[in-house]
């Protein structure tokens, strides 16, 4: 069992610091800047908290004790910690140092999150991000485990213990070499691509599930040749000429789709709300409410 704590304040410690390197109250009184009355009643509480004598007193002078000394030291390593310790809260509060961790699905991580994670590097370099990227299953098991400060994922449809922030509005796009017989259309169907060799990704994500409905739905069989876990794996097959992928606007919109040619998807035209996703009742701490509020502020309102 702990023993009781003894009730100190700083002023106190810094009372004994004082008279310790003074010797007089008179003079340490005038380095608190305090007057001498209420340093004598500040060291005779806390002597009488501590149930010892600190400092022997005579008309003359005032002379430190064996434990005055040891005290003295105790108390000097508390303040300097108390200082160390109220600079960094300080720190962390005004969002100079801290941690941000940022659960994301692949779309927004390959997408529109590196530019929002730069900007709020440059204005806060001291505090550490890190982004975590998966699927949308994955992204709210991160928000529901306590991992993530918070997610980026789907939120039409969440469960009871996370709270939804509509960003904007996601749709897909067809994503094939620039020289493919489809790049020059302004939109392409699911029918349209029956035929083609299709890279796709694990059954698992939220997206493939979302195109299998909606190609069952058409009567659409698509012929998904390669699987692949990331949106970065699909579009460098893409470039390679290992098929077309079907793919959310966003991950178009990174370097990771760059030399590609994106159509948008015409039939049926697939939609989805992207948001923020965070575990209900939980606040943020400063530095990833400062990141909420800029990535709200920079977030594209319309894909």
């Amino acid at each position: 069992m702990r023993a009781t704590l003894p009730d100190l304040s700083a002023r106190q410690l810094e009372a004994v610091l004082a008279l310790a390197e003074y010797g007089s109250f008179v003079a340490a009184a005038a380095a608190l800047r305090i007057s001498q009355p209420a340093l004598t009643r500040a060291l005779k509480r806390l002597e009488a908290e501590l149930g010892v004598r600190l400092f022997e007193r005579s008309t003359r002078r005032v002379q430190i004790t064996a434990a005055g000394r040891e005290f003295a030291a105790v108390a000097e390593r508390m303040l300097n910690d108390l200082g160390i310790t109220v600079q960094s809260v300080r720190e962390v509060a005004e969002e100079r140092r801290g941690l941000v961790v940022i659960s994301s699905v692949m779309s927004v991580a390959g997408g529109h999150l590196p530019g929002i994670v730069a900007a709020y590097r440059a204005d806060r370099p001291g505090v550490e991000i890190h982004v975590r990227e998966g699927v949308h299953a994955t992204v709210l098991e991160d928000v529901r485990s306590g991992v993530a400060d918070f997610g980026i994922g789907y939120v039409d449809e969440l469960p009871e213990f996370v709270v939804g922030t509509p960003l904007s509005r996601e749709t897909f796009c067809v994503v094939m070499p620039a020289r493919h017989k489809l790049a020059a259309r302004r939109s392409v169907s699911l029918a349209d691509l029956r035929d083609e060799a299709m890279i796709a990704l694990p059954t698992e994500s939220r997206t493939r599930r979302t195109l299998d409905v909606a190609a069952a739905t058409a009567g659409v069989v698509l012929r998904q040749r390669v699987t692949v876990g990331q949106f970065a794996t699909l579009m460098a097959l893409v470039g390679a000429g290992g098929g077309l992928g079907i793919v959310p606007t966003g991950a178009t919109r990174g370097p990771m789709a760059r030399g590609l040619r994106s159509v948008p998807l015409g039939e049926p035209r697939l939609a989805r709300r992207l948001g923020l996703m965070a575990l209900r009742e939980r606040e943020p701490t400063p530095a990833a409410a400062g990141f909420i509020a800029l990535l709200r502020r920079r977030w594209p309102r319309a894909d």
